[in-house]
């Protein structure tokens, strides 16, 4: 008699790989954080590197911004308003700049880094920021307060016809949420437009997934899993894939949202991603 094979189902391989598809340097914030904190653009006619975050409505866009201040500050702030619940429609409404105070009183400076964060990218024709006005925003032209229109782009009144160097954006950062839905066709649409116009305008781009904490049961219980989770892993590619973002443009991320201390694995993952920001902007700022 010939062997009898099974037909069974194969077994589901472990949720996690035996090594990290990709190094980090857990524990070792100091050095980064003191990287990022001394960082002065690379242009002197730039004060400051400008970073435009856009993505579906609830990735976590104002989140990340304020994760970042926790980081450099130190300690927790609310400096972006980010809403606690998702409804499908952008919380944000308004082009402002976030800017992360140092120091009180007399002391008081400004991290050379300022973030925009604009009205989600939504699904349908007449919904979320015009994919004109994220263009608009990219070469300085929106003023600041500008409220988006879904249905109409910039007016004049709210335009900026003489961008100085810091209005410009010197870095495109896509946001999207780990435990996501599929992007619907008509948002990947709209978010392609805003890519090809960076590459027309040769702004570097990259991409941060947040949300890693709660679409993976194994980095939930110890973020440090983050790159060795089959499940991130294929979510990663998966999206690389869906935006035309390379993997090794993407940063997975937690914010800051339920702690109230701070948390070193947390600011780990949160100073790998600012340090590429950087790194990408100053490269840009010196071909200025």
């Amino acid at each position: 008699m010939g062997n009898f094979h099974s037909k069974g189902k194969q077994p589901e391989p472990p949720p996690l790989l035996d090594e990290p598809w990709r190094k980090v340097a857990w524990g070792n914030n100091q050095d980064i954080l003191q990287y990022v904190q001394n960082y002065m653009p690379a242009n002197e006619d730039i004060k400051h590197l400008r970073v435009l975050l856009y993505g579906p409505v609830g990735a976590g866009k104002s989140s990340f911004i304020n994760s970042v201040n926790n980081v450099i500050r130190r300690r927790m702030t609310i400096p972006a308003a980010a809403s606690a619940t998702t409804s499908g429609k952008s919380f944000t409404k308004n082009y402002r700049t976030h800017r992360i105070q140092i120091g009180k009183g007399a002391d008081k400076t400004f991290y050379p880094v300022v973030f925009n964060d604009i009205m989600g990218v939504e699904d349908g024709k007449d919904c979320g920021v015009c994919p004109e006005d994220i263009k608009l925003a990219m070469e300085g032209h929106v003023k600041e307060g500008y409220v988006f229109n879904p249905v109409a782009p910039l007016s004049k009144k709210d335009y900026n016809p003489h961008p100085a160097p810091d209005d410009k954006v010197q870095v495109l950062v896509c946001v999207l949420s780990a435990n996501a839905a599929e992007i619907k066709d008509s948002v990947l649409q709209k978010m392609s437009c805003v890519r090809q116009t960076a590459d027309d305008l040769e702004i570097p781009q990259i991409a941060i997934m947040t949300n890693i904490d709660t679409a993976c049961p194994e980095t939930e219980k110890d973020l440090k899993n983050v790159y060795r989770s089959r499940h991130l892993q294929k979510k990663m590619k998966k999206i690389s894939s869906a935006v035309g973002i390379p993997l090794n443009c993407m940063f997975p991320v937690m914010n800051y949202s339920h702690q109230i201390d701070m948390d070193d694995d947390v600011d780990t993952l949160i100073l790998s991603a600012l340090k590429n920001m950087i790194n990408f902007g100053d490269d840009f700022v010196e071909k200025i």
